[in-house]
């Protein structure tokens, strides 16, 4: 009665109790087996398949699970826009768009339980758990379905309903050209402790950013990164593959700079959604919302000398 259903959803109804974050675990480690083998979480169930689930421990009702929804209602997402089809947020950094691999809540169970009339309301897209900004929410099925056919577009040239998303990094480095196309395949991988990872290889699937230079100074560039396509990790992948890492990125940065950077002010990743353009789900009117850069990050630009001038290619 499970056909099509994803692997994790199913371990989730039929473990009820257990951490999504230790279910996700015994998936990466290989303990679940399907039909003998391993499987991803978002392997989708065949008839026929049979399923291995171990033993797990159940979470105590009124301990772990208690100190998550604690957790949960102090998170402060502020509202962006709303209307009866959309919800759009500033994501914070530091926090996943949802629990799961190693995270105990995310934005959309905090939503969740801060808003229990809410009959429906589903991510639309996701955010690195170190990247801060522009999230947005589906409140309608038909909504959500429009806004997931528009990420998909936002990779096919010239499509009239694609969106057009925008974010602002800085990176180690001295950034030289005003405007690059970046166009380097990604591949998706694991480390042998379960951990996915990205990296630049023929055989990833076609992956294309644009930069801009908005500032530079010394050791640092300020880039705008303009997304055509949306795969995972895609601009912290291209800038650390062309020499300039994002600052303050503990996957793909550099650990001896990063460190640096924290005695500096700049205790988290560099790397912020501030900008998106799209097609409103519902009525098509042109959508603009913006999200300010945090505070944080603010005050570590402002620390920095005044950047030189860019003109004339300077």
């Amino acid at each position: 009665n499970e056909g099509g259903q994803r692997l994790d959803n199913l371990l989730f109804k039929k473990c009820k109790g257990v951490p999504k974050s230790h279910v996700y675990t015994v998936v990466r480690s290989g303990q679940v087996r399907v039909n003998g083998r391993r499987a991803d979480a978002a392997y989708r169930l065949q008839i026929g398949d049979v399923l291995r689930i171990p033993p797990m421990r159940v979470a105590s009702a009124n301990g772990e699970q208690a100190a998550i929804a604690g957790a949960e209602l102090k998170v402060h997402l502020p509202v962006l826009y709303e209307d009866e089809a959309l919800l759009i947020v500033d994501k914070p950094a530091g926090i996943a768009v949802h629990g799961g691999s190693g995270e105990s809540f995310g934005v959309i169970e905090a939503l969740r339980r801060q808003r229990p009339q809410a009959r429906f309301l589903e991510l639309a897209h996701r955010l690195d758990r170190e990247t801060s900004g522009i999230l947005l929410l589906g409140k309608k099925r038909s909504a959500l379905l429009a806004l997931h056919q528009m990420f998909r577009e936002s990779g096919q040239a010239g499509a009239v309903g694609a969106a057009d998303k925008r974010y602002q990094v800085l990176v180690c480095g001295r950034w030289s050209e005003p405007l690059r196309h970046v166009r380097l395949p990604l591949l998706r991988y694991l480390l042998s402790s379960g951990e996915r990872r990205v990296r630049v290889a023929d055989d990833g699937r076609a992956a294309h950013t644009v930069f801009r230079l908005l500032a530079r100074w010394e050791r640092f560039s300020l880039l705008e990164a303009e997304l055509r396509t949306g795969r995972t990790h895609q601009i912290r992948v291209h800038l650390a593959h062309l020499g300039f890492p994002v600052a303050g990125d503990e996957k793909y940065g550099d650990y001896t700079a990063n460190h640096a950077l924290a005695r500096e002010g700049l205790k988290r990743m560099f790397l912020h959604a501030w900008q998106m353009r799209f097609p409103h789900p519902v009525d098509g009117r042109r959508m603009v919302v913006q999200a300010p850069l945090p505070e944080a990050l603010t005050r570590f630009v402002e620390r920095l000398a005044t950047p030189e001038s860019l003109a004339n290619g300077r």
